[in-house]
Order: C-alpha cells, then sequence, then structure tokens
C-alpha cells in the first residue's frame, strides 16, 4: 500500500489487504459502500437510526467474516447479502413497519413537491402524503423475495445479475419475483394513476 493509495484498488485487493490485517483497507471498502448500504436498510426500515445502525452491524459482521470470504465471488456481492438478511431479520422481527414515505428524497428537499414545478400546496401535501402512504403500504404487502428484489432492482438500480447473487437465486426467478411484484402495485395501485 506504500506506492498507491488504498482509494486507488479494486475491492478484492482491498479485501486481500485486509485479510492480511491492512485494516485502513478495509476502511476504504466502508467508504465506498456505506451510502448505498444505508439506503438499501433504510428502503427495508424506512427508519434513520435503524438503517444506520443495520448498514453499521453488516460492515461488522462482514469485517468479522472476512478470512472466510472466497475471492472467486465479488466484495459487493457477498456484502450485500450479509446486509439484506439482515435487513430480512430485522423486518421479521420487528413484523410490520409502517413505512414514512415512498421516497427519503422528499422529506430531505424539505416535504417539497416537484409535481410538474407547481408551488406546494396543503391540498398537494396531503395528497403527496397519501399517495406515498398507499405506495409503502403495497410494497410492505408484497412477499418478501418479491419486495426485496424489488428494492434492489428500483430503488438501489442493482442488475438482475447482482440481484440473483444477493439473492442466491437464478436470474430467471428474480425476473418473476420483479414481474409479479409490478405486477401486483399496478393492480393495488390502479386508482391512483
Amino acid at each position: 500500500m506504500t506506492t498507491s493509495r488504498p482509494a486507488e484498488f479494486e475491492d478484492e485487493k482491498l479485501v486481500t489487504l485486509a485479510q492480511k490485517g491492512q485494516r485502513e483497507a478495509f476502511e476504504v471498502l466502508v467508504e465506498r459502500y456505506k451510502q448505498k448500504a444505508y439506503r438499501i436498510a433504510f428502503d427495508f426500515t424506512r427508519d434513520r437510526e435503524e438503517a444506520k445502525d443495520l448498514s453499521q452491524e453488516a460492515f461488522l459482521r462482514a469485517f468479522t467474516h472476512l478470512q472466510s470470504f472466497d475471492l472467486r465471488a465479488g466484495f459487493y456481492t457477498w456484502f450485500y447479502r450479509i446486509l439484506v438478511n439482515l435487513c430480512l431479520d430485522y423486518r421479521r422481527r420487528r413484523g410490520r413497519i409502517a413505512w414514512e414515505s415512498f421516497d427519503e428524497k422528499t422529506h430531505m428537499a424539505g416535504g417539497q413537491s416537484e409535481m410538474a414545478g407547481a408551488i406546494s400546496s396543503p391540498d398537494r401535501e396531503a395528497m403527496s402524503g397519501e399517495i406515498s402512504r398507499r405506495v409503502g403500504e403495497a410494497l410492505q404487502a408484497l412477499p418478501a423475495k418479491q419486495r426485496t428484489a424489488f428494492i434492489l432492482k428500483n430503488h438501489q438500480g442493482l442488475s438482475i445479475h447482482d440481484i440473483a447473487k444477493v439473492m442466491q437465486s437464478a436470474e430467471g426467478t428474480i425476473k418473476v419475483h420483479l414481474h409479479r411484484a409490478v405486477a401486483t402495485l399496478r393492480q393495488k395501485l390502479a386508482e391512483l394513476v
């Protein structure tokens, strides 16, 4: 690590260095993936503090089990499998979780709606809140595998291939989960369109 900065290394090189005891190499991996990990955890929990806790727990477990990591797999896929499993366990423990909003960015923008560039009004905010609540309920009602595939694809932008690795399923199975999730959401949310 003396000739190059750790941030310039590929994931596999950083894992190898971390396995040899160089903690700063793992810290680079944490920095590289912490925002994505938080967003995935938030999509499952809809709670900022729980999302932080789950993403930190995922990194802790990854660090703890780093010696058993097989370099033939990608770190990204291996880590997100740990994170998704933690999130699914959280949901099982907590049962039904009320979704605050479909999109955290709405809250971060101060609740302002960007619908057709119009100025926010109480009616529009109420309607937006109702839509957000109904979308959250529809997502919540999906079976766990469909919801997980949908969140990873549509909220995190993962490819079918990566989702299949994370969920340890065949790509065809992931496509079926996504198709069924979209069909169910369309049916449940048809009156909103």
